[in-house]
This record gives structure tokens, sequence and C-alpha cells, in this order.
């Protein structure tokens, strides 16, 4: 019998992206360098930052290495390949030159005191100048910032369409069997976080992630063997029987290794120097490899038992998961300086964030979709019937990026 469509990774690619928009505006408000801060940034919600940070993305990069395996059941290699690009690149261009310099430009104007108008910043933006400084930090014009993961899935697609064509269909198909065959039992949590924890010891120190493609080669090493598993596994429906039947026992890994990974980086930086904190260095990146894959198998254990499910709730939001995306970072930056002036209690100013962020996204998404010259900048195919009415399931896109 044919593989089946798995609903329940685009319902989960779908909650995916609402956890995206808290997240991005946690970053608001917590210690680690971000375009702009609150003045109340702090420890605080870092605990629960780091409960999705260490695999939200590798997620969304096996989910999209399963689309492309279903998408090649009906188009060829070639084909594929150029509608990705179109579906990807187009989108990636228009981001970087509208919707993302708005983000650099408060970034700039916050903290380095930036006093020009927006024109006389977006002069400089497409002259890819290189003067905004703080020291040796400077900031890279122009930027893809959120949009990253659109540059990485396109490669990634190329690459990956360019070893199925070499593998021909035959030999796919025998490779996933093999793979399927192979990740059963305690295996099919041992095996993958043995290799996420081999990248992380061999080059987490030596390419620290940049996002800037060329030189991050930790992250290629841990997304691009997501992204291939994703697409070998894609059609072995016995693998997705077994992960649901993993599931509270990846979910109690899961929890107990985010709790290890707490305290390791809780630990004071001269403490975590130390001969004595060092010596668990290699121990603790296998911990936060099981922490990278073991939420994985839990979410999509749960979610292959229980959101399965089609209907034209996961058709709209599927398709428009990619144009909210585009749009939700710049809101939230935009948002968060100009409320500033109106000194809201955090919380309240994060509740303010997240709901106008949504109806925002949403409400562009809804502009778009109407209109056939905008649909390719946000990444959505031809307006047709179909399309409008949410009568047939969308093609896969891409989802959106965290940390």
């Amino acid at each position: 019998m044919p593989a089946q469509r798995h609903y329940f990774l685009d319902w989960i690619r779908i909650l995916a992206f609402f956890v995206l928009i808290f997240y991005h505006t946690g970053m608001y408000y917590v210690s680690w360098d971000w375009h702009v801060k609150s003045p109340y940034a702090g420890h605080a919600l870092e605990p629960l930052m780091l409960l999705s940070s260490p695999w939200r993305l590798g997620l969304l990069f096996m989910i999209s290495g399963v689309a492309t395996a279903f998408m090649l059941k009906k188009f060829s290699v070639g084909a594929l390949l150029r509608q990705r690009s179109w579906r990807l690149l187009v989108p990636l261009l228009f981001g970087m030159l509208v919707i993302v310099p708005p983000q650099s430009y408060y970034e700039v104007v916050e903290k380095i005191a930036y006093p020009g108008s927006y024109a006389e910043f977006m002069r400089l933006y497409l002259r890819g100048y290189h003067g905004f400084c703080r020291g040796d930090d400077c900031l890279i014009l122009p930027t893809w910032n959120h949009l990253w993961f659109v540059a990485y899935l396109w490669v990634y697609t190329m690459v990956g369409g360019l070893l199925a064509w070499l593998l021909g269909g035959a030999r796919r198909a025998r490779a996933g069997d093999a793979l399927g065959r192979l990740l059963v039992g305690w295996k099919i949590i041992a095996l993958p976080v043995a290799v996420l924890a081999l990248a992380r010891i061999a080059l987490a120190d030596r390419f620290p992630a940049t996002h800037a493609l060329a030189d991050d080669w930790y992250n290629h090493a841990q997304y691009f063997f997501l992204f291939g598993l994703g697409a070998l596994l894609a059609l072995q429906d016995g693998f997705w029987a077994r992960v649901a039947a993993l599931r509270f026992t990846s979910l109690a890994l899961w929890l107990a290794s985010w709790a290890l990974v707490l305290c390791y980086w809780s630990i004071p930086d001269a403490l975590a120097a130390t001969p004595e904190v060092l010596q668990w260095r290699p121990l603790m990146r296998v911990v936060y490899a099981t922490c990278q894959w073991a939420p994985v198998l839990a979410v999509c254990g749960f979610g292959q038992r229980h959101l399965n499910v089609d209907g034209a709730k996961r058709r709209y939001l599927t398709e428009a998961v990619f144009p909210v995306y585009i749009a939700h970072q710049t809101l939230i930056v935009v948002m968060a300086h100009w409320l500033k002036p109106v000194q809201l209690a955090p919380a309240a100013e994060g509740a303010v964030l997240i709901v106008l962020t949504l109806a925002l996204s949403f409400g562009l998404f809804e502009a778009v979709r109407r209109v056939a010259v905008l649909r390719p900048l946000f990444g959505l195919g031809p307006l047709t019937a179909r399309t409008s009415a949410y009568a047939a399931p969308a093609p896969a896109a891409a989802a959106p990026p965290g940390r």
C-alpha cells in the first residue's frame, strides 16, 4: 500500500510556528543578543526558551525533508528543483529587500544610536555598508536575518535533489527501507543521538552558529542530517508507528535532558572554565544531543497519535505558515521599538506583541493570498479556485526558524 501523507507533520509545523511567535517575542525579554531589547530583559524566561531552542529547527528541517520526499513522488527531480527555487528564492530576495530591513534599522537605532532616517539607512543597506559596528561586532548588510532558514532549506533541497538524481528512484527506496529496518527499538533514539553528539563534539567549538551559510558547518552537520533523515524515512509508515509507541519514553528523555542542559548552562562562567567542569563537557554534549532528538520523537509521536487528520483548517493554516513566518519577526521588532515609550508592564507588553503579531500577520496573509502578483513574493503557488477555496492540500512550504 502506498504511504499516505502525514497530516500530523503539517499540524506540527503549524504549531511550531505559533511557538515561534512566542519564542521571538521572548527574545526581546531575555539576556541573549537580539535586534532590539526590552529594558526589562533578564534571565527569567530563559529556562522556557530552552525548552524548544535545542530542537525546534531540527524538527522543521526534518519535516521539510519529509515534504521533499513526498514531492518527489509527484515531480521529477528537475521539476522539484525548479519549483522549490521559485518558491524559496523569490521570497528570500523580496524579504531581504523589503521585509527584513526594518529589523536592521531599529537594531542600529537602538544599539549605536544611529540618527539617520529610514530612507538614509536604506541607501546604506543597499550599498552593503559595513560601518554599523560596536567594537569588532559589525552588522553585515544586506542581511536575511530570520530568513536564513529559507536560504539553508534551498541549499539542502538542491543538494538532496542532486543526490536523489544520482541514486535514482529504486536505490532511494532501498535506502529508505534499510534505514527503516535499522531504526527499531532503542536504535530509534540512540543512533540519531550519536550522530548529533559527534557533530557537536567535533564541530560546535570550531564553527559556532553564524547563519551565514558559508562558515556554519556545525549547523549544516546537524540540520542536513535531519533533513536527509526525514527524506529517507518519509515513506516508512512502520517507523512513524514505532515513534508513536515511544512517545512517553521520548517525552521523559526530553524533560530529563532539558533539566540537565539548563543546570549546565546556568553554571557561572568562572566555574565553567575550571577542569572539574570541563571534564563533563563531552558527556553534556551527548545530553544536549538527546535534548535535540528526544523532543522531535516525542512531538512526532504524540502528533502521529492525535493529529493525523485532514480538514479545511489544516489546509488554510498550511498555506498561511510561510507568509506569516516571513512577516512575523519584523512586526515584533518594529512594534517592540515603538511600544517602549508606552512603558507597559512586561507581561502586558508581551501579550500585546503576541496578539498584534498574530492579527497583523494573518491579516497580511489574507490580503496576499487574494492577489496573484503578491503570492510568489510570500512563497505561495499560483492563485486557483482550489487554493482559494482550500479544497485540496497545498504543497508543504518552508517552516520558520528559531534561535
